[in-house]
């Protein structure tokens, strides 16, 4: 059996720059890689079988089914294998999880059936399943351009806490695409917050909440009925600042001090709220 780990993100900005002839959004964004990962078990066996208990996960709607497809037409496999998928990551939160997972599957697969494809021929699959697919086959910190696919590998951040609050708002597979629809010519932006921040990231400086931003915190508070009250809640748990986690709706805050994180998780969960607590992720060999 073959382990892959599949770790969660956060945007630490993420800059919508123009819409695209192509009808994609430019965008300019610095993700990060944190501990809170699904686990995928891999076997092999004559077809593929995908399994997960999570009750909120169909594989008709995952991109974990098609990665294999894709990967399986491409390289001509014979073989098949069973995927075992074990939720971490909350469905739907914009933390990336579905795409975390597409990419934990090209990494095991391309393994488990002896492929040897190079980073950059699975990069060139996953830019065909997602955004931010790409990403998540190298994970830590980096700069995402064009439309999700151009990532470049930073200088890993300073080891942080990430307290993440998942809201009990409804929530769907369109959410980004409204997102994307409701910004207007004045939430576009020219890409600086993220140059400064990757200028910063790379003499090794620490990250502070005047570095955080998301087009979308402008828009989401209007898409995401009840987000408002459950800021105002993090905000009164002790958080310096909350961010929408990419799409959202979950809503973050970095800490650098580990006992002020879970101090501010430990408020959130006294509340009977959703929380979780994770440490940033270095870019890792994610295969156990």
């Amino acid at each position: 059996m073959l382990t892959v780990l599949a770790p969660a993100k956060l945007n630490l900005t993420l800059e919508v720059l123009s819409k695209r002839s192509d009808g994609f959004h430019e965008i300019r964004t610095v993700i990060q890689t944190i501990k809170l990962c699904d686990r995928l078990d891999l076997q092999p066996g004559k077809k593929m079988v995908f399994r997960c208990y999570d009750a909120g996960w169909l594989s008709a709607e995952s991109l974990v089914p098609r990665a294999a497809a894709l990967l399986k037409e491409t390289s001509g496999c014979a073989g098949g294998a069973t995927v075992e998928l074990s939720k971490k990551i909350p469905l739907l939160s914009g933390l990336g999880g579905d795409s975390s997972d597409a990419a934990a599957v090209l990494i095991g697969l391309n393994r488990l059936w002896g492929l040897a494809y190079s980073s950059g021929e699975l990069a060139r699959l996953a830019s065909q399943l997602g955004s931010d697919v790409a990403f998540f086959l190298f994970g830590g910190t980096a700069l995402i351009q064009g439309r999700g696919e151009v990532v470049s590998p930073l200088p890993p951040l300073p080891e942080m806490w990430a307290v993440l609050l998942m809201p009990d708002v409804p929530r769907s597979a369109g959410k980004t695409g409204r997102l994307y629809a409701s910004l207007k010519r004045e939430h576009y932006s020219s890409g600086q917050a993220t140059e400064e921040l990757v200028a910063l990231l790379t003499r090794g400086g620490d990250v502070a909440p005047d570095n955080l931003l998301n087009a979308f915190d402008r828009v989401a508070y209007d898409i995401f009925e009840g987000l408002d009250s459950y800021r105002e809640r993090f905000l009164e748990a002790g958080a310096g600042s909350v961010h929408l986690a990419g799409s959202g709706p979950a809503l973050f805050t970095l800490v650098k001090n580990r006992a002020q994180a879970e101090k501010v998780y430990a408020n959130l969960k006294g509340r009977g709220l959703e929380a979780y607590l994770a440490e940033t992720m270095a870019a890792t060999d994610r295969l156990e």
